[in-house]
């Protein structure tokens, strides 16, 4: 079957399946974005104790998702790989050390021997959900707006700042974007809050929360969406390679892929719906629109960068270094080896499927949290 699709096919098609893995991952970090507001929503102990537990039940699947989407990302696109994780290595160390201090924090904060406190790994969570979506949300943005490397005819990485992809912070463009998967991730968290605890006051700490994080989300979200319509973009000569910078190149994009551009306008409003419907029609159901919403409009923006002749991972220092889906890929053989592992997928989406849906059969409450036999 993969072996009598073209190159160009089997490279699209996995382009395609890395930006669902992003884009799943994105409308996961709701953990994270729930571990941001514990101190604004939880007053007393007992409310923490709900909120991180709620949390807790899913914050595995978040970092799973991460390690498939880097392990997807190594076999399709081997180049974007080496180029970015070993040039741009402080800004995935960071990364890295944000989501294994979040595992950490919900194994030992409830230990008998926790010598530091079970505030410290609160705040260790906290600092999770702050780093962790604001500094994948500011690399993403690296993917419309360049990185400062070069590549020599080896493809060996020349970074070209000590800083290695830290830089990408001075671009406010990129953090727009870093502080838009920040507040859509607290927004997430509340919805999801709304939907799994039964415990009145919780619920409207997190309705008035929800309407705040919401208006901050709109603003940055929306400033980077016109910004990057506006923007020149990094295009690419079908025939020859060769990478130039082009005016309204996004804004191009989005006209010559109709079906991508319905695709982005439906998850914007599934994800204003959802916001829309918890905070006036008071709806406890906003969290599967918003995080629908959250799923498509990721997906549309990864296509945004990587089709329509776009160099998807451009340099700033030499645009003829930036990688696009055809030369950063793999070879024929291994994505048609791949491709078959791939039809794995739906598998493990419906073993996920099964367990959340075990995990929240019930709304967490009070009662639930005396005698459950393992809290965090």
């Amino acid at each position: 079957m993969f072996e009598n699709l073209s190159h160009v096919a089997l490279q699209q098609y996995w382009w395609i399946l890395v930006s669902i893995l992003a884009a799943l991952f994105v409308f996961l970090m709701f953990v994270q974005g729930g571990q941001t507001l514990i101190f604004q929503i939880g007053k007393t102990e007992d409310e923490k104790t709900m909120l991180l537990n709620t949390l807790g039940r899913k914050w595995e699947f978040t970092f799973t998702t991460l390690v498939t989407f880097g392990g997807a990302f190594f076999a399709s696109f081997p180049l974007f790989y080496s180029t970015s994780f070993g040039g741009a290595y402080w800004v995935w160390m960071a990364i890295l050390i944000a989501f294994v201090i979040q595992a950490v924090s919900y194994e030992y904060r409830r230990k008998p021997a926790n010598f530091l406190g079970q505030k410290t790994f609160e705040i260790f969570l906290v600092i999770n959900g702050v780093l962790g979506t604001l500094l994948v949300g500011t690399a993403v943005g690296t993917f419309f707006n360049g990185a400062e490397f070069s590549l020599n005819q080896l493809n060996q990485v020349d970074w070209q700042t000590p800083f290695r992809g830290l830089e990408a912070v001075l671009t406010f463009h990129n953090v727009a974007l870093g502080l838009s998967v920040l507040f859509l991730s607290r927004v997430l968290g509340n919805l999801y809050f709304i939907f799994t605890i039964d415990n009145k006051t919780i619920v409207n700490r997190a309705r008035k929360t929800l309407l705040r994080c919401s208006i901050v989300f709109l603003l940055f979200f929306l400033y980077f969406l016109v910004a990057l319509l506006l923007k020149q973009g990094y295009a690419v000569d079908p025939d020859t390679g060769k990478v130039f910078m082009e005016p309204y190149k996004y804004l191009h994009n989005v006209l010559q892929m109709p079906l991508n551009t319905i695709i982005l306008l439906l998850g914007v409003v599934g994800v204003l719906w959802g916001i829309i419907s918890t905070v006036f029609m008071k709806s406890n159901k906003g969290f599967w629109f918003a995080g629908v919403g959250t799923v498509l409009t990721v997906f549309a923006l990864f296509l945004l960068a990587g089709f329509n002749n776009t160099a998807f991972y451009p340099s700033n220092f030499d645009l003829q270094s930036s990688l696009t889906i055809q030369n950063a890929s793999s070879s024929k053989f291994t994505l048609v080896a791949m491709g078959y592992v791939s039809l794995l997928i739906p598998f493990v989406l419906a073993y996920i499927t099964y367990f959340w849906r075990a995990m929240n059969k019930k709304k967490i409450s009070d009662e639930e949290m005396k005698t459950e036999s393992h809290v965090y």
